[in-house]
C-alpha cells in the first residue's frame, strides 16, 4: 500500500502522520498521529485528562523524540509534558523540550504544555 493510500485510510482531520514506532519487548509496531489539540498551563494530571478527552494520550518519551525529529515546526519552541512518570520519583514527570530536543522530568504540579497523539497498531 502507498504511503498516499495509506494517509486517505487512517489520516482524520486536522491529524498529521508522525511516523512508525518499532515495537519493544514483543509489543507491536504502530503508526504515530499528533492530533490538533493543544493546550497549555497545565499539571500533569490535568494534561492527561485533557489528551483522554481528546481522543487520545500523552506522547511516550520515544514518540516525543520522533514528533521532535518529524514535526518539531508543530511545536512552540517550550517544553511538553509526556505521558511517562518518573521511574524513581513518582511525584514527577518526563518532558521534551522542543527548543533543543532535550528530555528532563518535572514536578506533577508544574504547568506545562500538552499535546496529543493517537496510535495505531499494526496488525
Amino acid at each position: 500500500m502507498s504511503k498516499e493510500i495509506f494517509l486517505q485510510q487512517n489520516l482524520r482531520e486536522g491529524e498529521l502522520y508522525a511516523g512508525l514506532i518499532l515495537g519493544k519487548d514483543g509489543e507491536p509496531d504502530y503508526h504515530l498521529f499528533l492530533l490538533p489539540n493543544k493546550a497549555e498551563g497545565l499539571a500533569w494530571d490535568k494534561a492527561k485528562a485533557f489528551a483522554a478527552a481528546a481522543g487520545g494520550e500523552l506522547p511516550t518519551r520515544r514518540e516525543q523524540s520522533m514528533l521532535f525529529a518529524n514535526l518539531k515546526e508543530e511545536f512552540e519552541p517550550r517544553w511538553y509534558w509526556s505521558g511517562e512518570q518518573h521511574a524513581s520519583n513518582p511525584s514527577d514527570a518526563w518532558s521534551q523540550g522542543f527548543y533543543d530536543g532535550s528530555q528532563i522530568y518535572y514536578h506533577k504540579d508544574n504547568e506545562g504544555r500538552v499535546r496529543v497523539v493517537r496510535r495505531l497498531v499494526i496488525q
